[in-house]
């Protein structure tokens, strides 16, 4: 099956760019968890991140903040008022995954390319630059007022876009921040990235795509 949507939607961090939170955390952490222990600590921290951004919207520094304040708490772990900061300023060094610039610049000339990232309005950028490709448009959590997975994000694109689902493909490596919800709102499209980070989970309609290169066979071209 190809498509041929108005426009393709991008979650970006884990999608297009490396989403190193975790292996950040690892490192930051490697002297106060021991490491039978860190895989047990970073799966509560993804998890706190994602209950984070369920509640009414708040700065992405701070979903970071609470979010490790809690892991730690849960682990009995020391949690010094620097970790937060030091988890968020590392995002925007953040590099893409092999093939994303090659294959955005390949579609971008027929198909505007539109980042929909719970992100900052100052964060955000620095990701952009380093994808290089041309996007039609950026949008963020912070300008939406809301974090994915919830609704609100995505009507935000919608109402700047002037376009529904029904004439749009998302593209995103997961499903709870992004694909369900996706389903939900009736996309044309759904393109799961599967970057081993989220299990595949069926029934919601997605193209599952192993290389990122084969967005653009999905779009036909």
């Amino acid at each position: 099956m190809t498509f041929k949507p108005k426009y393709i939607s991008f979650d970006c961090y884990g999608t297009l760019i490396n989403f190193e939170m975790g292996p950040t955390a690892r490192r930051l952490f490697a002297d106060r968890v021991d490491e039978k222990r860190m895989p047990a600590f970073l799966d509560s921290f993804r998890f706190y991140r994602l209950d984070e951004v369920l509640g009414a919207w708040k700065p992405f520094l701070e979903v970071v903040d609470n979010a490790i304040r809690r892991t730690c708490h849960a682990h009995g772990v020391e949690c010094r008022d620097s970790d937060g900061q030091a988890l968020y300023a590392a995002v925007p060094t953040w590099q893409p995954h092999p093939h994303v610039v090659e294959t955005l610049e390949k579609i971008a000339p027929h198909i505007p390319l539109v980042i929909l990232s719970n992100s900052m309005i100052d964060l955000i950028p620095h990701s952009v630059a380093h994808l290089k490709a041309p996007f039609h448009a950026v949008y963020t959590a912070e300008e939406a007022q809301a974090y994915k997975p919830r609704g609100q994000a995505f009507e935000y694109m919608f109402d700047q876009l002037g376009c529904g689902p029904e004439e749009m493909v998302h593209c995103s490596s997961s499903f709870r921040y992004d694909l369900m919800t996706a389903k939900d709102l009736g996309f044309m499209g759904k393109a799961y990235i599967d970057r081993n980070h989220e299990p595949y989970c069926d029934g919601y309609g997605v193209s599952r795509l192993t290389d990122f290169r084969q967005l653009a066979t999905l779009v036909g071209l």
